[in-house]
């Protein structure tokens, strides 16, 4: 273990800046807050604003394998530098936002046409080829940078918001992109040499790491399973987050108890994130995913109604947070264990793709149940068996593929699993 993070803790601290400051974490963070002062300013219903994800949502989910395939084909480095300066300028344009939804959209889909390389489907690939033995607690720490995020960031953009209204929250949020994590990505972030990758990542005299292609992942049952289980996942998570703040005020508490709700929900996220890295590394990773996905359904049933103490939403909030933490370990990690390191960039982009999809929706979904009865029950009830559903499908995974063992070009994941 010594050895493994002796080499790469450099990598796993830039990555996990990028992770942070970057377009996973910071708009989902951001959203939240200003929900609320959008819809008293321009009158429009929280359906019409949470629409805007699908426009964010969508395009980087349908971009997220090409920008892994280029991760592939020229290296880490470039890609993300370039998305995270990308990132910075057009998520600080959100100051200018008018008084015209189509225009609140055009944001939107311009962050998510050039955002997604800032993403953890970029800085994840670098920490994976450094680690094997420690790789689920590598990638959990790398993808710590979320639960930082949404420790730190509600509560400096409730200050900016204060200061200067609305507009001001997207500019300020860019800072620690600008100022934080651009520094160390630029002086450390970078994919190991071959003499620096493990022995156990590499595959033949080409010296190329092992692992199939998109095209021979998508024959086995492994790709499917996780997609769809991503799917419904991030369909259940992704508006009970967006919407986060809205559900507090809804139990009668103010924006700043809010504030401090979500920062319980980042040490959920990191909780999840360690503690499920730690354990993904020790025993079968399924078997950990399921029982672990319970915990936010839980959380769904402690959030509805209303008049609830705030201990009580602090711990809905936190086991959402788990299941924030436990999602993107469950992709990262499993992309690299069940198809190899050799495509990784471009397996894991088209698995993130239903994660963006259904992220994007669900935010839309939340604000649509809330716009029609006055609160998010009926959604937060569907997400319950969501996220039951979900995780259970991971149960159907099945053991490890051995690259080693085999003539990996020739197999799909099911086949691989059965030598």
């Amino acid at each position: 273990m010594a050895n493994e993070f002796k080499k790469g803790w450099k990598i796993i601290f830039a990555a996990l800046l990028g992770t942070a400051c970057g377009a996973s974490p910071i708009p989902f963070n951001v959203f939240s807050l200003v929900i609320g002062p959008i819809h008293e300013e321009f009158g429009w219903d929280y359906t019409q604003i949470s629409a805007a994800t699908l426009f964010w949502g969508i395009p980087a989910a349908l971009l997220a394998p090409f920008y892994g395939s280029l991760c592939d084909r020229h290296g880490v480095r470039k890609v993300g530098i370039a998305s995270l300066a990308a990132f910075i300028l057009v998520f600080s344009s959100f100051y200018f936002t008018p008084n015209w939804i189509v225009g609140w959209y055009l944001f939107w889909l311009a962050l998510g046409a050039v955002a997604i390389g800032s993403t953890p489907v970029i800085w994840s690939r670098a920490v994976a080829m450094w680690f094997d033995k420690h790789r689920g607690l590598a990638l959990g720490i790398t993808l710590l940078g979320t639960s930082a995020t949404a420790m730190v960031v509600p509560h400096f953009v409730n200050f900016a918001i204060g200061i200067g209204g609305w507009r001001l929250a997207f500019p300020a949020a860019t800072l620690f992109a600008l100022f934080l994590a651009m520094p160390f990505i630029v002086a450390w972030y970078r994919e190991p040499r071959p003499e620096e990758r493990p022995a156990t990542i590499s595959a033949g005299a080409d010296g190329m790491v092992s692992g199939i292609s998109l095209k021979q992942a998508m024959r086995g049952r492994q790709f499917w399973l996780l997609l769809v289980s991503t799917l419904l996942i991030s369909v259940a998570y992704g508006g009970a987050h967006v919407q986060m703040v809205e559900i507090v005020k809804l139990h009668g508490f103010t924006t700043g108890d809010a504030a401090t709700v979500m920062s319980v929900v980042a040490l959920g996220i990191l909780v999840g994130r360690l503690g499920i890295g730690y354990l993904f590394d020790r025993f079968w990773a399924p078997g950990v995913a399921f029982p672990a996905m319970l915990l936010p359904a839980l959380a769904c049933f402690v959030l509805m109604g209303t008049g609830s103490s705030f201990a009580f939403v602090a711990l809905g909030g936190f086991l959402i947070g788990v299941a924030a933490g436990t999602e993107s370990d469950i992709v990262a990690f499993m992309t690299a264990r069940y198809f190899g390191l050799r495509h990784y960039g471009k397996i894991y982009g088209s698995l993130y793709a239903p994660f963006g999809i259904g992220s994007s929706i669900s935010p839309m979904l939340y604000g649509a149940v809330r716009d029609a009865t006055g609160t998010y029950d009926i959604m937060l009830g569907v997400a319950i068996g969501l996220f039951g559903v979900g995780g259970a499908l991971l149960l159907g995974l099945g053991r490890y593929p051995d690259f080693n063992r085999v003539q990996i070009e020739d197999l799909a994941p099911a086949e691989i699993s059965q030598v």
